[in-house]
């Protein structure tokens, strides 16, 4: 199945998402990943709904993203683990680009940081095929992230089953009333927000606020894109946010993890 027809920089994505995933699968063949899991599957030590659920803690997925299409290259200079090191012991989570084209990540680079620090881990990319879920968990992921946006209902629901089979936590990310309503039917209970709209690439914080209104009260949310500072994170949290997604203004600090740390301290 392939995901929703979408215009823009979205369907740019998502058209060489499909013609690299054709190539993976011609290179490693789905049982020679399932053969990898099955023999070593690193894990982080607590989930990430056990990590972003903490009441008392300012939740921060941090994300390790050398360049957006909105923002051109963020870190040139970029060393994933070595971010992903000094986030470690102040994030609730590492958010990890695996998108190769766009956002400059890979799955190498996933791997890597998941053998040097023992937070969960979300690989953060284009998604639409249960393959990619078996490269998640085989790469080290504890959890990953399904676009609303960007698949149908049946297919969410097919990946989503496919991910819990294989251990891994699913996030899924709504933009609007719609698409919240949508996901809330399929009974996801974790669920992003993106302050980014993905086919313009504008933010506005409005679009967490809205959502909020009109989220139950059973589900966690998660507030992403357009964070800069305590203040709005605090805001967030009032109107019934668990936890942030962060990365361009981390990854704009000279220090990211200084950054992070000033942030929930």
């Amino acid at each position: 199945m392939r995901p929703l027809s979408r215009t823009g920089i979205l369907q740019q994505i998502l058209d060489r998402k499909a013609e690299r995933l054709a190539a993976a699968k011609r290179s490693r063949p789905l049982s020679e990943l399932e053969s990898s899991i099955a023999r070593e599957r690193p894990r982080a030590t607590a989930t990430l709904t056990e990590r972003i659920a903490r009441p008392a803690s300012v939740n921060v997925i941090a994300e390790v993203k050398r360049r957006s299409p909105s923002r051109g290259v963020i870190r040139d200079d970029l060393d994933p683990v070595e971010v992903a090191e000094a986030y470690a012991p102040w994030a609730a989570a590492i958010s990890v680009l695996t998108e190769e084209d766009f956002f400059g990540g890979s799955l190498d680079v996933l791997r890597e940081i998941r053998r040097r620090v023992d937070v969960p881990l979300l690989r953060k990319d284009f998604l639409f095929d249960r393959y990619q879920l078996f490269e998640a968990a085989e790469a080290g992921a504890d959890a990953v992230l399904l676009i609303a946006a960007a698949l149908e209902p049946a297919l969410m629901a097919d990946l989503r089953h496919e991910a819990q089979s294989l251990g891994l936590e699913v996030l899924v990310e709504v933009h609007t009333v719609a698409e919240l309503e949508a996901v809330l039917h399929c009974g996801h209970a974790l669920i992003g927000v993106n302050n980014r709209d993905l086919t313009t690439f504008a933010v506005d914080l409005d679009t967490s606020y809205t959502i909020a209104r009109l989220a139950p009260d059973d589900v966690l949310l998660v507030s992403e894109s357009g964070l800069e500072s305590r203040t709005t994170i605090d805001e967030l949290r009032r109107a019934g946010f668990q936890a942030f997604l962060i990365g361009e203004h981390l990854m704009s600090a000279e220090n990211p993890g200084n950054a992070l740390r000033t942030l929930v301290e």
